[in-house]
């Protein structure tokens, strides 16, 4: 199964289920080095810079994030 694949099959769990294997897979991050894991955030700081450059996601602004967590909050 591709990343791709795995991440639709993901999505579509319940909420609960979705965050418990979040937590799952961070965890399993604490086991790689300080240099793996500097290599893994640069790849996918790179991937999102590569969507954003080529128009394949929608930047939302700091005041939209904002409005919209304060409003789930209520």
């Amino acid at each position: 199964m591709d990343i791709d694949t795995l991440e639709r099959e993901a999505l579509k769990l319940p909420a609960e289920d979705r965050a418990r294997l979040v937590r799952d897979l961070l965890d399993s991050l604490d086991e790689l080095s300080a240099e793996d894991l500097d290599r893994l955030w640069l790849e996918e700081a790179s991937q999102r810079a590569a969507q954003i450059d080529a128009g394949e996601v929608e930047l939302i602004s700091a005041e939209e994030v904002d409005r919209k967590a304060r409003a789930l909050l209520r």
